[in-house]
């Protein structure tokens, strides 16, 4: 588990679309039809008309300006959902690549590229959406969030190893972008990890963060193929200065330290790829480190407070490090109590913090999970851990390394999911996924 401190499908319903097909369907996208805040706003103005006459007018509007209000900015310099204020629900999905046409490939990332847009302002994925494709052909959008605002969702695109092994593409990968070593204690279930591209979307509603992930999986059939993937709740980070230190579910404040948005030396610094770094087509992009750990819920909940206390190095009401009284204060390495250093020479934020591992930061975004019981009546639960840096070599790399060899909270957890991908920057007017990459 990496730091407290912040270094710390669905089968097709229908053929699977070819290129000139997915061309028709993005110049239906321009089309008039219903969309998810059309929807929401006929319905809230129509029945505010039937009970109140003029006031619907106002109902109308009010509903109009929230949903503008949740609406993140698709294109820009870096991918949204990355130094996005972190939204409370989170769906994951890595997939596998199932074509051998490059062209094939290419046209799906821009057909998603539209559907996302369209996603992420509010809208179904298509313009006939939901109810609009006609009694006998399956509905172009699975329709459980028609009525629910944007939401905030963001969706980010980020690239495996295994892509570059194929469509030609070897001489464009990344040295950063390679499989993460087996680290001590690992545990890791191949069918949890790795993947050739993964999506991760973000949203403050569940069903918004899982509509999107849904429809864009069942675009991809015959294309990709879904090879694992992550609901979570409950961020376990920060940010953003706007936002309070979440709890995890070992109940301590999680992410105290974490990089924020406010902070654009320390993120180009440590989160976004410089066009020098390696691989031009990277430059304003980052690497997503993601890492599922099973929290040993049950030992833990028998643990003494003062013990967790050691464990972590934070007072677990006020998250201020040990023997102070101030969440944000800094890290005191140096004191000793009556029983030796105030901070145990092996707790996990001692291990985690910058001035432990030579200054390295990474920027966390991860989420609480929960995904039933073991059949041994204990919870498969802990944090989907998710991290980007500039290079997951030289940043997370040595962070977990120290983590494995000697942190106290390797008692209670364990790293049973890994993969790693390279997120491209954002998009300009005309940009697709990976544009910089395919050309």
């Amino acid at each position: 588990m990496s730091s407290q401190d912040s270094n710390s499908h669905e089968a097709a319903a229908e053929e699977p679309r070819s290129p000139a097909a997915a061309g028709r369907a993005s110049a239906d996208r321009s089309g008039t039809g219903f969309s998810r805040r059309r929807l929401f706003g006929a319905v809230g103005a129509g029945a505010a008309l039937v009970g109140a006459g003029a006031v619907g007018g106002y109902v109308a509007s009010a509903a109009t300006t929230e949903q503008a209000s949740d609406v993140v900015e698709f294109r820009g310099d870096h991918q949204a959902g990355i130094v996005t204020p972190a939204q409370d629900r989170m769906h994951f999905v890595a997939f596998d690549i199932t074509t051998d046409s490059r062209d094939e490939f290419v046209a799906l990332l821009k057909e998603w590229t539209a559907m996302a847009e369209r996603l992420v302002a509010g809208d179904e994925t298509f313009a006939d959406g939901a109810v609009g494709a006609g009694e006998y052909k399956p509905p172009s959008d699975t329709g459980e969030a028609l009525g629910l605002t944007a939401s905030s969702l963001t969706l980010t695109i980020g690239f495996g190893p295994g892509l570059f092994s194929r469509f030609g593409l070897e001489s464009m990968k990344p040295a950063s972008l390679a499989d993460l070593q087996h680290f001590p204690a690992d545990n890791l279930d191949e069918r949890r990890s790795g993947g050739d591209l993964c999506i991760q979307a973000c949203a403050d509603d569940p069903q918004v963060a899982v509509h999107a992930i849904r429809n864009l999986a069942r675009v991809g059939f015959g294309t990709v193929s879904v090879k694992w993937s992550q609901l979570g709740f409950g961020r376990t980070s920060s940010t953003s200065t706007t936002q309070a230190t979440p709890r995890n579910l070992f109940g301590f404040k999680d992410g105290t330290a974490n990089l924020k948005a406010e902070d654009p030396s320390l993120l180009e610094d440590f989160v976004w790829v410089d066009e020098g770094d390696d691989q031009p087509w990277m430059a304003g992009g980052s690497y997503l480190v993601a890492r599922r750990i099973r929290m040993l819920i049950e030992s833990w909940d028998r643990t003494t407070l003062k013990e967790q206390e050691r464990v972590i190095g934070r007072s677990k009401g006020t998250g201020a490090p040990a023997g102070l009284k101030d969440e944000f204060a800094a890290l005191d390495l140096d004191s000793k109590g009556p029983d030796g250093p105030l901070i145990d020479k092996d707790a996990h934020v001692r291990l985690a913090s910058k001035e432990e591992l030579g200054g390295i930061q990474i920027l966390r975004r991860g989420y609480n999970f929960t995904d039933g019981s073991d059949g041994f009546g204990h919870l498969d639960a802990g944090l989907f851990f998710i991290a980007y840096c500039r290079d997951p070599l030289t940043q997370f790399v040595p962070l977990q390394l120290a983590l494995a060899r000697k942190d106290l909270l390797n008692e209670y957890i364990q790293h049973v999911g890994s993969a790693v991908f390279a997120c491209p920057p954002g998009l300009g007017e005309s940009d697709y996924w990976g544009s910089t990459l395919f050309g």
